[in-house]
């Protein structure tokens, strides 16, 4: 392939100056449009998946799909904020819808189960744009230290490097490679046939010998009599025995180990390998967003406390530098307090030793307590005290120490 071909969706080799040609459904959405006739069923979505399939940048071992997802924070976002510069009452409208829309973008997509990379590119490019807007308005005025740029620049490189970190492996259980169908015959067989109290159950791959933080992986033990405990441990998708605290991710498709949940931020989910770096990523960015706020504050609203001045900065408005300024840290003030949310729910989750599923779990069931006015809700499943609960998440992904059989359950 050239750099400007590629293989579309039906396995056809195309071109990209053919973007427009050859597109029975968009033509005759055209001439339906001129007609004043009503389309009909599907077409608008086959129309969308062609020009998804179209959308395409050059590249040397043939032209790159680009993801839809990515184009709207990439253009919307610089367009919105200047635009808010304009009026305060402009800005007001927009940094109110702003957050409406990305709710509901949110709730379209979290109800289809779709993975997207739009708030992952939000979070992004927010990061990239906001620290732009800073050296370009804020930095050039001069109140601002060569030594607090230099924190702000490590704060950031920080959040990047752990964000990274959360990208990776969140603990995905391994799929069998053997028959699965049959496995769960044998297991089912081997539940029934069982004279002992308590007997062990393992699936094929390398995680069915190996335990962490006293829960073994691909490993499961349940009662002779109690049947509901095979359906409950195993995964019908993903067809294998999960351990403890294991959940099947729907976005994902599949097996995660002590599964919290799927975060759309970072487009994956947090388990056990990833959970500790997905809270020094927000502990990071909340660190440098407040610094990065307090800064910016400081110099376009001189002599007023940075919360002051965040509700009452008579000259923000005075030169369209100083507005846009004033727009930014407004915009980073939202986002900062909708990731303050998140990081305290996740604080409060580790020390009561409760993943987002199973407090989820445990409301649908009404087996768990509210506690902190519904901030927490406590499954006491797990709950060993403040220090060992903070113990057991700074050890996950770690070699536990060696255990019993009746303690890994």
């Amino acid at each position: 392939l050239c750099c400007c071909e590629y293989v579309d969706r039906r396995g056809e080799r195309n071109h990209l100056a053919a973007c427009c040609c050859d597109c029975e459904d968009l033509d005759e959405g055209c001439e339906r449009w001129l007609t004043c006739r009503s389309l009909p069923p599907g077409a608008l979505g086959r129309i969308a998946d062609t020009v998804a399939d179209r959308l395409r940048v050059p590249w040397f071992a043939g032209a790159v799909k680009i993801n839809v997802s990515l184009v709207p924070p990439l253009v919307l976002l610089p367009v919105f904020l200047h635009v808010a510069a304009l009026h305060f009452l402009l800005g007001l409208v927009i940094l109110t819808s702003l957050p409406v829309l990305v709710l509901w973008y949110y709730y379209l997509t979290h109800r289809r189960k779709e993975r997207t990379l739009f708030f992952l590119s939000l979070g992004l490019f927010s990061l990239g744009y906001m620290y732009y807007v800073f050296l370009q308005e804020v930095v050039p005025r001069g109140h601002v230290g060569f030594s607090q740029v230099v924190a702000l620049t490590c704060g950031l490189i920080l959040m990047l490097a752990a964000l990274s970190r959360a990208k990776k492996d969140p603990g995905y259980l391994p799929i069998p490679a053997s028959n699965e169908k049959s496995s769960h015959q044998d297991l089912s067989k081997g539940v029934r046939g069982s004279c002992n109290g308590l007997h062990g159950v393992t699936t094929s791959g390398p995680a069915s010998s190996r335990a962490v933080n006293g829960e073994a992986k691909g490993y499961s033990r349940m009662s002779a009599e109690d049947l509901e405990g095979v359906k409950k441990d195993w995964c019908a998708k993903c067809q294998l025995v999960r351990p403890a605290r294991a959940g099947h991710c729907r976005l994902c498709g599949r097996c995660v180990r002590r599964l919290d949940h799927h975060c759309v931020w970072i487009n994956s989910c947090v388990g056990e390998q990833n959970h500790q770096a997905f809270i020094l990523a927000l502990s990071f960015f909340m660190l440098t967003s407040v610094y990065g706020i307090m800064l910016t504050l400081h110099t376009i609203c001189r002599g007023r406390t940075p919360f002051v001045a965040l509700f009452y900065c008579p000259g923000a408005y005075s030169d369209y530098s100083s507005a846009l300024s004033f727009t930014c840290v407004w915009y980073c003030a939202i986002v900062t307090a909708g990731m303050g949310y998140i990081l305290l729910i996740q604080l409060l989750n580790i020390s009561y030793n409760v993943t987002e599923r199973e407090a989820r779990l445990a409301l649908r069931d009404n087996t768990g307590r509210r506690l902190l006015g519904g901030l927490v809700i406590d499954t006491g499943q797990y709950n060993r005290g403040f220090l060992c609960n903070w113990g057991h998440f700074l050890s996950l992904g770690s070699s536990p120490p060696q255990h019993s059989a009746e303690d890994i359950v």
